[in-house]
């Protein structure tokens, strides 16, 4: 396993990135200083703990904290250590932020689920903390990884995330001690060194001007209080202006008012500064941008929150990266379009990330110089963006000529996708903004129209390209917000959905009885909604939790509470199909006579829709159950009436299963000579459809509408 493939920092949750310009990655000429601490580290890694000393081996992966106040470089810092010691850890390394942009706590349940999905192992959907965690630690116990814990808020939050593996290095960076893990030593940060200072600074504003007036680049140093991210600032100040001296700046900074600095010191004061000097456009687009979900923005939200082209606002993205105020995430796979790229919205534009240790200071700018009605706008601006890219991204799954496909070549082309590949590429990369979207979507305590059309668009994306089965962790959690604001606001219809997917989906990971109560707690909501869809589906459902629970009687008696509804409207296919459920729960019952007049009525009812594959179908079930009934000659008949049904549909499958069928019928008979024959054909129609014989014998058995033999 390699370290590529073994990464989480551009699905996990987003917190505190590196300091501007520390590092804009690990090994990277960017990284400046911190020997002595790096040397102090990589020691600790060795160091013989309280464990070893007692005689006891080590019962968990030895844990190193880098402590200090964001915008010290911590994450810099982790990020150099893992990468000097990548070699030691074969597996690989792992990344989770354990803090969202805005200061909120990332559940263990999300960070667990990431760091599964870097592993590729699958995490059951909705599955707790305690489940998601213990397969985590099983998954590397037998592994030597790096894991980086990335701002963690304290102790709970890293405890259930480490390795029951010695042979594992856990990294954890947060801003104090993570009281409560035995043998942990943090490394505290304060600012940089005199030299590593100076170094910075002259990786932005060039060495000729940092050494020509060394006084006055310390005097600057001293006004960033050595630390990165006020130096990246005040470096990116300079860079912008080639013919500013380096004192210039440092008096300036000086001759700020006492005020300016806040509660934040130098970076509140360094921040302000260059904000009051950036053009209003780009200052008003840097403001904007502390709305940008999971602080992470590219040129289509800084376009949507400001109302301007993606092609100006991609400059102005470009020039605030420039100037240290964004991180470029992945910058190298946006460099330059593909050759033949007609552009379009696809994964060619590039993504920032907005530095945590600003985002207090934005958004205390935002409540100041922005009237509340204009971020109101801009949020439903954005939204109204992230609907249209999504509604884009799963209609071009559609084939061509489809009414989606139709409606998407009227859309301006900022908003296509050139192929479906694009599509998934984007969808992939704006996964962790799009559900941070849909989280604050909730966490605004508003369901409105755009909301729900997001949540609504994600889901069908999702399911587009990544399948049900594929995509069930986030949908659970989709599901889960949605009826989060169904119940506070009383939106019964909304929420008896909700807790139809959210049944759906602990059904198909085996969580039966708890789908079960979901789903009578959506039929509940879908009669105080007046709902006849979702009542009837719920109906339904709980008749197919008993059938997977074995309780037949019930199973049978809410398929036919289900069945009414359907034939007071007269929908005839959903009546027949009902029917069809109803006689296979009372055929698991052994209640022949029961299945034997429901399965009837099912005949009658294909037979009159005019569905030729179903009519097919349920006459073959009729003769099944015929023949467990102990009436071989009506089964044949039967049979043979359901292969002629069969050729009229042109089911090759379901024809060769009849043919088997009428075989075995024949041989109870008697006449082994005429089932040979059909066995024959049966054979030879199957291996057309399943060359594989250990894949054949599955096909012989015909499928009721359960999925119970």
């Amino acid at each position: 396993m390699t370290d590529q493939a073994v990464d989480t920092h551009t699905a996990s949750p987003v917190s505190e990135g590196p300091a501007p310009g520390a590092g804009p990655g690990p090994g990277t000429p960017g990284f400046f200083g911190r020997e002595r601490e790096l040397r102090e580290l990589r020691a600790d890694i060795a160091r013989t703990g309280l464990d070893t000393l007692t005689g006891r081996k080590q019962p968990r992966a030895r844990v190193l904290l880098i402590a200090g106040r964001p915008g010290s470089g911590r994450t810099a810092l982790a990020e150099e250590l893992t990468r000097q010691v990548a070699d030691a850890y074969p597996d690989g390394v792992l990344r989770a932020r354990l803090t969202e942009p805005g200061g909120e706590r990332v559940p263990t349940e999300r960070s667990a689920r990431r760091l599964l999905d870097a592993l590729d192992i699958p995490a059951t959907p909705g599955a707790t903390d305690d489940d998601l965690t213990e397969v985590l630690r099983a998954a590397l116990s037998a592994r030597r990884v790096v894991l980086l814990l990335d701002g963690a808020a304290d102790a709970e939050q890293v405890e259930p995330l480490l390795p029951d593996a010695p042979d594992c290095l856990v990294v954890a960076t947060a801003e104090g001690p993570l009281t409560g893990i035995p043998d942990v030593r943090p490394c505290t940060l304060g600012g940089l060194d005199a030299g590593s200072a100076r170094e910075l600074l002259s990786g932005f504003a060039g060495s000729v001007r940092i050494t020509c007036d060394p006084r006055a680049a310390e005097a600057l140093a001293e006004q960033c209080a050595h630390r990165p991210a006020s130096l990246v600032l005040a470096g990116g100040w300079l860079a912008a202006r080639p013919k500013a001296s380096v004192a210039e700046l440092a008096k300036q900074l000086n001759d700020l008012p006492a005020d300016t600095a806040g509660a934040r010191g130098s970076l509140e004061r360094v921040f302000r500064f260059v904000h009051a000097g950036l053009p209003r456009p780009a200052a008003r687009i840097l403001r904007l941008l502390a709305l940008a979900p999971a602080g992470i923005a590219d040129p289509h939200t800084a376009s949507a929150l400001a109302g301007c082209s993606v092609s100006a606002a991609r400059t102005t993205l470009d020039d605030l990266a420039t100037l240290g105020l964004l991180h470029p995430l992945d910058r190298s796979r946006f460099d330059e379009r593909r050759p033949g790229s007609r552009g379009g919205a696809d994964t060619e534009l590039p993504q920032y990330e907005v530095p945590s240790c600003l985002l207090p200071s934005l958004r205390a700018l935002l409540e100041t110089e922005d009237r509340p009605a204009e971020l109101q706008l801009a949020r439903a601006r954005m939204l109204e963006r992230t609907v249209r890219l999504l509604q884009s991204c799963r209609a071009i799954t559609d084939p061509d000529g489809s009414p989606a496909r139709k409606r998407l070549a009227g859309l301006p082309r900022s908003l296509r996708f050139p192929n479906v590949s694009a599509a998934a590429q984007w969808l992939g990369a704006r996964q962790p903004a799009l559900l941070a979207s849909a989280r604050l979507a909730v966490a605004e305590g508003e369901l409105d129209t755009l909301a729900r059309r997001l949540m609504a668009a994600l889901v069908r994306a999702l399911v587009a390209h990544q399948g049900t089965e594929a995509a069930a962790p986030e949908l659970y959690g989709i599901h889960q917000l949605v009826l989060d604001v169904a119940r506070r606001r009383g939106l019964l219809r909304e929420q008896a959905a909700a807790l139809l997917n959210l049944a759906d989906l602990d059904a198909a990971t085996g969580r039966t009885q708890q789908a079960l109560d979901r789903y009578r707690a959506a039929l509940e909501a879908a009669r105080a909604a007046n709902d006849p869809y979702a009542t009837g589906r719920a109906m339904e459902s709980v008749g197919g939790a008993y059938q997977e629970l074995g309780d037949w009687q019930r199973a049978a008696d809410w398929f036919g509470r289900a069945l009414g509804p359907r034939l007071a409207r007269d929908e005839r296919l959903d009546a027949a199909r009902l029917y069809g459920r109803i006689a296979a729960a009372h055929t698991y019952a052994g209640r022949y006579g029961e299945a034997l007049r429901n399965w009837r009525s099912a005949v009658a009812g294909y037979r009159k829709a005019g569905d030729v594959p179903s009519h097919a179908r349920a006459l073959s079930e009729l003769a099944r159950v015929q023949e467990y009934a102990g009436h071989p000659e009506d089964s044949l008949a039967t049979c043979r009436e359901a292969v002629e049904w069969a050729r009229q549909a042109q089911d090759v499958r379901l024809l060769g299963a009849l043919q088997l069928r009428l075989a075995d019928t024949l041989d109870r008979l008697g006449d082994p000579a005429a089932a040979g024959l059909h066995r024959t054909a049966a054979e030879r129609m199957l291996g057309r459809e399943l060359p594989e014989d250990g894949a054949r014998s599955s096909a012989y058995e015909i499928r009721s509408a359960s999925s119970r033999d």
